[in-house]
């Protein structure tokens, strides 16, 4: 098990999303817009499947994993619409310049379509203005949110939320955790390490989202739309 001062430094899934740079973050298209993916869905499918990782030219503090990836939520299921590398260009005055490269081809056969059917949590679409800098991994604050909950690929629920109500989220969906095994199992572990009952609370609450697989604050309830999907 990793202290957590190696998953703040290291992890950008699910798992974690504070690199110690702030980092470039992937795309998703939902409902006709896009938006801004504060979660890497391809992570975990590298982990299993680490020969089909994109390598590019060039690898920043600010693109650890080394690719931007395009995701469509396409008739309630998440997709792959296209995935992208750095490459290095030499112009004609003998410098380099750095551009952008599809390497959806290398993953799928072309005009074929990757469900992202492996994936199980909770994508954050941050919008708006920058309410606050934070100079790691995906730390920084947004006036809105978007929250889609996904399981196995297939969009089960939606909030919409300004970013005091996202706070107002994450320590609800953080009391909630707290009641669950994995909420045990994760402080057992993190306790080897000598960290603090106080500190990996902390931690924990800061990083909810990405320890839960769903939302688990469901004190009120959930209304739904028309296609049934909870909002």
């Amino acid at each position: 098990m990793k202290t957590l001062a190696t998953i703040v430094l290291m992890t950008t899934v699910a798992a974690s999303d504070a690199l110690a740079t702030a980092q470039y973050p992937d795309r998703i298209i939902y409902d006709g817009k896009e938006y801004s993916l504060h979660t890497n869905p391809m992570e975990s499918y590298f982990e299993k499947h680490p020969d089909k990782r994109p390598t590019g030219e060039t690898r920043s503090t600010a693109l650890w994993r080394g690719y931007v990836a395009t995701f469509e939520v396409k008739d309630k299921s998440l997709v792959l619409k296209d995935i992208k590398i750095q490459v290095s260009t030499k112009t004609g005055d003998g410098q380099h310049d750095l551009t952008w490269k599809s390497v959806k081809d290398t993953l799928i056969p072309e005009g074929q379509v990757l469900q992202i059917n492996w994936f199980t949590g909770i994508l954050v679409l941050p919008y708006g203005e920058l309410v606050r800098y934070v100079h790691m991994g995906y730390g920084s604050t947004y006036s809105n949110y978007i929250l889609l909950e996904i399981k196995s690929g297939k969009l089960t629920g939606e909030r919409k939320l300004d970013h005091k109500q996202y706070d107002l989220f994450r320590e609800k969906q953080f009391q909630a955790f707290k009641k669950t095994a994995a909420y045990n199992k994760h402080v057992a572990e993190l306790k080897k390490h000598g960290d603090s009952q106080e500190f990996i609370d902390s931690f924990l609450r800061r990083f909810v989202v990405n320890y839960t697989s769903e939302f688990l604050d469901e004190e009120e309830p959930t209304p739904k739309n028309n296609s049934g999907v909870k909002k």
